[in-house]
């Protein structure tokens, strides 16, 4: 997985490179290949380290590292969630991560995430509705219309066949943002004032609103059988976003379940609720939708292993674009005992 280095420099992708990589490469096209690559590790998740995400929570946020290996490659990414940012004219949602080589320990890639965590979060949406949603849906409401919503509504058009998407938020400006940003790219988009009115005929419901806070976005009287929700927003303990009785009703798919019924929409439930994991319905060993009337629901936290393959597919690219810099982070002194001495080298005759 190595690039071509030289004295331990280390391949770094700006935000600027990976605005480059993600044109260079087309929004839609790189959804649909980020998707690939998550269900391919998907398909391999025994293989994975796992534990859920180490996080420090205040009164107006979260920081949390979350890590993985597959025993040759180890990642990890460092992320916030501080939804008051928005008011501040900051991001909701930072993050950077990393990839090293398990054999040495030695980076192999420094990344922003911020960009690629909403391009993750949005393929792995769609890589999940792909199983669960009902055949032939084409219509999707989306409920908060904030930073995530583009990548989700262009998800859901290249992977899942979305034609129509109708748009909700309580600020009409974040609605006219997102109906602005998606003109011309082949979605009939109607902008709603209410949420009931945005789930009208929609066969598929994203909730990804920001607030953190137990909300109730949905209501169980809203959703109607048949139905496929995939829930965003709920990401941390004490934010949700769906009633507890559409929970009842619902056949629930999660990443990992040790991490969601922390984080997810199900921490309101109790700990025994029966969950189905997304891994094992991709690999055939679990049901994904078996009625045309069931009500599928993905509660969506994110999980370290789509972070390691959201990494590990923007370093598959780097050689072929170039869209990186070197960064001087690791010491390399020719004798590797000798970390002083190099030091002193540094200054030359004089300093030495």
């Amino acid at each position: 997985m190595t690039l071509p280095s030289r004295n331990a420099l280390v391949p770094f992708v700006s935000v600027d490179n990976m605005m480059r990589l993600v044109l260079h490469i087309g929004v839609e096209r790189m959804l649909v290949e980020l998707a690939q690559a998550i269900e391919a590790d998907f398909r391999r998740w025994p293989l994975f380290d796992k534990t859920p995400r180490v996080a420090s929570h205040s009164e107006i946020g979260v920081i949390e590292l979350m890590p993985t290996s597959d025993g040759e490659t180890y990642g990890f990414k460092y992320v916030n969630g501080h939804p008051a940012n928005m008011k501040k004219g900051l991001q909701t949602v930072t993050a950077f991560g990393l990839l090293a080589d398990v054999e040495t320990g030695y980076p192999l890639m420094l990344s922003e995430m911020t960009i690629l965590t909403a391009l993750r979060t949005a393929a792995t949406s769609a890589m999940a509705a792909k199983w669960l949603a009902p055949e032939g849906a084409r219509t999707m409401a989306l409920i908060g219309n904030g930073a995530q919503a583009e990548f989700q509504a262009l998800a859901f058009k290249a992977i899942c066949g979305i034609t129509e998407v109708r748009l909700h938020d309580l600020d009409p400006a974040a609605t006219a943002k997102c109906a602005r940003n998606l003109a011309g790219r082949g979605l009939k988009l109607t902008a709603c004032h209410t949420a009931e009115e945005a789930i009208e005929g929609a066969q598929i419901i994203t909730t990804c609103t920001a607030d953190k806070q137990n909300a109730t976005i949905l209501t169980d009287n809203m959703i109607g059988t048949g139905v496929h929700i995939n829930a965003v927003g709920g990401d941390c303990p004490g934010k949700t976003e769906l009633h507890r009785d559409i929970l009842a009703r619902a056949s629930i798919f999660v990443e990992y379940p040790p991490q969601t019924r922390i984080e997810g929409e199900i921490q309101q439930l109790a700990p025994d609720h029966p969950v189905s994991e997304l891994w094992q319905v991709i690999t055939g060993t679990t049901p994904g939708r078996s009625d045309p009337r069931q009500i599928t629901l993905f509660d969506s936290v994110g999980f370290a292993i789509e972070d390691f393959s959201a990494l590990a597919y923007v370093h598959s690219r780097l050689r072929a674009s170039g869209l990186y810099q070197d960064l001087d982070m690791i010491a390399d002194p020719d004798d590797p005992r000798d970390l002083f001495g190099m030091i002193l080298r540094a200054a030359g005759p004089q300093g030495a």
